[in-house]
């Protein structure tokens, strides 16, 4: 995990020590920081000439209307992400995306196949118990599409309604295969 950054003071004392001929080790032990600080620090200021920090690619506004995005549609691709970003005028990399989705708790899954269930057939799931008994459940296949779909999600929210991909039997394949199962065993 990333610490926080030292002060802007802080950092522009270590690069003075350093132009005034002093080493790593002497800066790391005058100042209390970290040796490997000092250096990142350092070779911070060689390459780009400043020790000041970059502003952030994604507004905080930005970042929000990213989440919002997702929250409407889990199931959108980072391009497609970027695709808007760009209409709105903020244009970043698919990495500086991902790197906002992820502070804000949202992670690429693959998504759950589960069965496409009716209201009605959720509603008589929920009724009773004893219909588990009498049910017969079969193999199913995806909507013609056995490849992985991504969705953007929150731990532990896999099972929600629209994180989840809806199957159906006989669906697209080109295979024919049965098989069931029910509280009997299977078949």
């Amino acid at each position: 995990m990333r610490s926080k950054e030292l002060p802007e003071e802080l950092r522009d004392r270590i690069v003075a020590r350093h132009r005034s001929g002093q080493g790593y080790k002497k800066n790391s032990a005058a100042l209390k920081v970290p040796k490997s600080t000092v250096a990142s620090i350092i070779l911070k200021w060689k390459t780009f000439g400043t020790t000041r920090t970059r502003p952030a690619k994604l507004s905080y506004r930005g970042r929000r209307a990213l989440v919002r995005e997702v929250k409407k549609n889990p199931k959108i691709t980072v391009a497609e992400l970027q695709r808007c970003r760009r209409k709105m005028g903020e244009s970043c990399r698919k990495s500086t995306i991902t790197a906002a989705l992820h502070q804000s708790g949202l992670y690429g899954r693959v998504a759950r196949r589960k069965p496409l269930l009716s209201a009605r057939h959720m509603k008589a799931r929920m009724d009773s118990k004893m219909v588990r008994n009498k049910i017969l459940w079969s193999d199913e296949e995806l909507f013609g599409l056995n490849s992985k779909r991504y969705v953007w999600r929150q731990p532990g929210t896999a099972h929600h309604l629209s994180n989840t991909v809806p199957t159906v039997k006989h669906g697209g394949g080109s295979i024919m295969l049965w098989g069931c199962f029910s509280a009997a065993g299977t078949g």
